[in-house]
């Protein structure tokens, strides 16, 4: 017996001890690692063994920052020039476009346009259309990949573009897109010509296990066409019925497709997963800035585990501390850090109309809990809480004052926050953010409304559980 405690009490103080010496962990991560350990002692240590550090390793930070040097050296004029945000940007809206410049030296670029597609049906449709007029390359990057009617279509039109002698690139990531790798559509892309590749790959997990962990994704959703077209938004390659998990569909997304500087942008992010993943270079990228007259400034912004801790969410804390009139926000994963949610809750007090539309019914039970514990503050700090009900709202848009939108695959979850790469677009301009916020109207006429009074009426079970559930929300 004392022996079974003294192991106890090793594995617990070794675990606490690991957490005591990281420094790039938040105080609130780390108070929730110290309630798991003492909670479920065995299963905590299990838990921080395998998902508790935010690391691929030495190995490939480095080549990150290779990748990433080289990058700056070949392709500078492409990233744009810190005068841009000046020159381009209002004045009240320059710091998150400063900020995301100093996340991996992209900065705006003007003469983008770019286009709402309609649903589902109107993104494929454009982007079978584009691939089939592709002449040079077409380059893809999908989180999940399936083998539905919109995943093998475009597998099939990578296919058509590649006999043709088109170069496509296509990747996808290793575990939301395990069943696509494994499958025989795979292999006949293969065989078509079209270059493959899947990014963290599960092949060896425990290797992974034992160097990293299973669950860093590269969750970004990238198509690039000839460097002059790009598409940005929350969709993968999959249908709204989204058939691995059917009963919350549809999956209702939201696409942009642009055109001007901005796609070398989009095109060097891709680049530079492909050159993490495959340790090829990429000598014949075609990068192309032809701005298009009138264009708005746009610039890319992207985030992940080898770029510095807490980017995303101070990004998201800079652009909510701009707003001087109205934000609107949609995600589908709400489980906010301190700085996130304390800038929703200023903004809404200092008489910001701050709007957030959630999905009523959440294919995370765990992330519904941890959501609904942040309603109480949010609502008493003036916020407009709306959860929609027809489906599972998968877009993540953010509009502020008619003017500013970001667009793309991040969402306000820690995942999003450091586990996950994801790819976004920052961008000024009245028409597309305006287009935008009409389609937040939309949501918000197939939303309900969430009131106080409704949330201090829910049972002291419920209350618990979400209060629960929210406790370890920094390390979920």
């Amino acid at each position: 017996m004392m022996l079974i405690l003294g192991l106890h009490a090793l594995l617990v103080l070794t675990f606490t001890i690991r957490i005591l010496l990281r420094e790039d962990l938040s105080p609130p991560a780390r108070l929730a690692w110290f309630v798991i350990l003492n909670a479920v002692p065995y299963i905590g240590s299990a838990s921080y063994f395998l998902f508790g550090e935010i690391d691929l390793g030495n190995r490939a930070n480095t080549r990150h920052k290779r990748i990433f040097a080289e990058i700056r050296n070949r392709a500078a004029d492409f990233m744009g020039r810190a005068d841009n945000v000046v020159e381009l940007i209002d004045p009240q809206y320059r710091p998150p476009f400063h900020y995301v410049a100093s996340i991996n030296g992209f900065y705006p670029v003007g003469g983008n346009r770019a286009e709402l597609m309609a649903d589902g049906t109107m993104t494929r449709d454009r982007l079978l259309a584009d691939i089939d007029a592709a002449q040079d390359h077409v380059h893809v990057l999908y989180y999940i990949w399936l083998e539905d009617g919109t995943g093998t279509a475009v597998a099939e039109a990578l296919m058509r573009a590649a006999r043709r002698g088109v170069t496509c690139r296509a990747m996808a990531d290793g575990l939301g897109s395990r069943a696509l790798v494994k499958s025989k559509l795979w292999q006949r892309m293969r065989e078509a010509g079209v270059e493959l590749a899947v990014a963290l790959s599960l092949e060896n997990p425990v290797k992974t296990i034992l160097t990293s962990r299973l669950d860093l994704r590269n969750h970004r959703k990238i198509t690039v066409i000839d460097g002059r077209i790009t598409y940005c938004g929350s969709r993968n390659s999959a249908d709204p019925e989204f058939r691995i998990k059917a009963k919350y569909a549809p999956w209702v997304d939201i696409m942009l497709r642009f055109e001007g500087p901005v796609v070398a942008q989009n095109q060097l992010l891709f680049a530079s997963d492909w050159m993490q993943t495959t340790g090829a270079a990429l000598d014949d990228i075609k990068l192309c800035a032809d701005p298009v007259p009138g264009g708005f400034p746009a610039q890319v912004m992207g985030d992940g585990p080898t770029e510095r801790r807490g980017a995303t969410p101070q990004l998201f804390a800079n652009l909510i501390a701009t707003a001087r009139h109205r934000l609107t926000l949609s995600t589908p994963y709400f489980v906010p850090d301190a700085t996130v949610f304390e800038a929703l809750c200023s903004a809404a007090h200092r008489g910001v109309k701050v709007t957030l539309i959630f999905p009523k019914v959440n294919d995370s039970w765990i992330v519904a809990a941890a959501s609904q514990s942040y309603y109480r503050k949010l609502l008493e700090a003036g916020c407009l809480i709306f959860e929609f009900r027809d489906g599972l709202l998968h877009a993540k848009t953010l509009t502020i004052d008619g003017q500013i939108s970001l667009i793309g695959s991040s969402n306000l979850d820690l995942r999003s926050f450091d586990l996950n790469y994801e790819n976004n677009i920052l961008l000024q301009d009245t028409d597309t953010t305006a287009a935008i916020h009409e389609r937040q109207q939309h949501y918000l006429s197939r939303s309900d409304p969430v009131a106080l009074a409704q949330v201090l009426a829910w049972p002291y079970r419920r209350r618990i559980w979400n209060n629960a559930v929210g406790t370890i929300g920094p390390v979920l």
